[in-house]
């Protein structure tokens, strides 16, 4: 399934890391960057989350909420926020609905080799939680500060 600009975001009720469970319609009004990643403290993911964190004021300035989402558990997601001094909010998606109605779940290659995983993607929803942006393919270096820009593009 792929979802396109103007359309609404697929809805969602997640338990964070302190296993809260938040959904789409608890972010109405705000700007929301969905971002998913493959998984907690790996080279990729670490430098995503790290990034948001230390954007989250800025973004937050801008009347937006950053939810990362990976399928860890919450236990995994405390540990992972704790070791980098994480400040966003990760959701637990094991069961993996949220990743499949997102999209965010195909074959990736890595070395040669075609596995099915999560793919590093990010979705901008707005205050009326309908998508306005999409990033298909995310390099996790740089990409919240290209996240801040879009935002401020979007609402200016």
């Amino acid at each position: 399934m792929s979802l396109t600009i103007g359309q609404p975001a697929p809805n969602f009720c997640l338990p964070n890391q302190d296993e809260k469970s938040i959904s789409l319609g608890d972010l109405a009004g705000n700007w929301l960057v969905l971002y998913f990643y493959p998984k907690d403290d790996t080279p990729g993911c670490t430098i995503e989350a790290c990034e948001f964190s230390e954007a989250l004021k800025d973004l937050e300035h801008a009347n937006a909420k950053v939810l990362g989402i990976s399928a860890d558990d919450p236990q995994s997601h405390r540990d992972f926020m704790v070791k980098y001094k994480l400040s966003i909010d990760l959701l637990s998606d094991t069961d993996m609905q949220m990743i499949k109605a997102y999209g965010v779940w195909g074959e990736k290659v890595r070395d040669g080799v075609a596995k099915m995983g999560i793919m590093r993607q990010t979705f901008l929803i707005d205050p009326d939680g309908k998508i306005a942006y999409h990033w298909p393919s995310v390099t996790p270096q740089g990409h919240a500060r290209e996240v801040e820009a879009k935002l401020k593009e979007l609402r200016d």
